[in-house]
């Protein structure tokens, strides 16, 4: 699957509509990111169930400030809407798959029983 672009208009719809969206936030002007940019699609093409998103922060300042993005590349993995992962710095391919082989492996359903026993205890 192609690597999708990411802009605010089309970023919901993204997340809503697929399971699982792995984002890289990068710059054109970001030499670790033009470094990680092969890497990243490279991965890309052996997950076909995976969506592979970038998202342009000197064209998206807005996604990039509401993920709190303050490096570049931060790397950003959602299952079910839900964020799993968010780290900045570059990964070489092996350490990328390691990441996506273990937010495949968690149990969502573990998951969103946390975040609303978390969100019962915030109402409390």
């Amino acid at each position: 699957m192609a690597v999708v672009d990411l802009t605010k208009e089309n970023f919901v719809d993204t997340i809503t509509n697929n399971d699982f969206v792995i984002i890289d936030f990068w710059a054109p002007w970001c030499g670790p990111c033009k470094s990680f940019a092969p890497v990243y699609t490279e991965v890309s093409e052996k997950h076909p169930n995976v969506v592979f998103a970038k998202v342009d922060t000197e064209a998206e300042q807005e996604l990039a400030a509401q993920f709190n993005v303050r490096s570049i590349p931060t790397l950003a993995i959602f299952r079910e809407q839900v964020i799993l992962y968010m780290e900045a710095g570059a990964l070489p391919g092996a350490s990328l798959e390691d990441i996506i082989t273990k937010a495949g492996e968690i149990d969502m359903d573990e998951v969103r029983k946390s975040i609303a026993e978390e969100d019962q205890k915030n109402n409390a």
